[in-house]
């Protein structure tokens, strides 16, 4: 049986009709053309299928493109482009690239993705099977196990897992850094005007 849904993808409005059998992952790179996420195992167990829905990461290999409807769908295509669509990459893309976090590419989109979705739940304060204090509030510690966990879904078969977690030190230093900076301007000025002397 076939139903007609609706998904904002990569902030597009789409209406593909599909077989109520469909994966979303399915639905996407087969109805819609948007290749960014990959079919790897398709059993849910390497992580190239990882996208965004309304905020949240998951395995689109594992969905019904059905029980989406309706949903924001962000895949690693859509993450860069800033407001004015001017192709600026989103800064995990950015220290994945810094970093050499890559080697084939393949999973790489479903690694970003996962990335952005995984720093923004340590950010929310969710824990992960290795966080030591489950009574802490606040943001997560993410210090390299708990990097190391919360991206243990998502396979790099050419074993680029010391540079990824590089980029992802620099993107949890840099969300730290951005928090300090709101939070004290002053002490953010100050930091500015420390790096201009030790530069010059």
């Amino acid at each position: 049986m076939d139903a007609r849904i609706t998904l904002r993808v990569d902030g597009e409005e789409r209406s593909p009709t599909v077989d109520t059998r469909t994966t979303l992952l399915d639905a996407l790179r087969d109805r819609l053309g948007v290749t960014s996420p990959k079919k790897g195992c398709d059993h849910g167990q390497c992580g190239a299928c990882t996208v965004l829905t309304d905020g949240r990461r998951m395995l689109s290999c594992l969905a019904l493109a059905v029980a989406y409807d309706g949903a924001e769908v962000v895949t690693a295509a859509g993450l860069g482009g800033g407001d004015g669509g001017d192709g600026e990459l989103h800064p995990v893309q950015r220290s994945f690239l810094d970093h050499d976090g890559l080697q084939c590419g393949y999973c790489t989109p479903g690694q970003v993705c996962s990335a952005v979705g995984m720093l923004d739940e340590a950010e929310a304060g969710h824990p992960s099977h290795v966080t030591g204090d489950l009574a802490r509030s606040g943001p997560a510690a993410l210090d390299d196990a708990e990097i190391r966990e919360r991206m243990s879904g998502n396979l790099c078969r050419c074993g680029a897992y010391v540079n990824i977690l590089a980029a992802l030190r620099e993107q949890r230093d840099q969300r730290a850094h951005g928090a300090h900076s709101a939070q004290h301007p002053q002490g953010a000025q100050d930091d500015r005007q420390e790096q201009r002397e030790a530069a010059s």
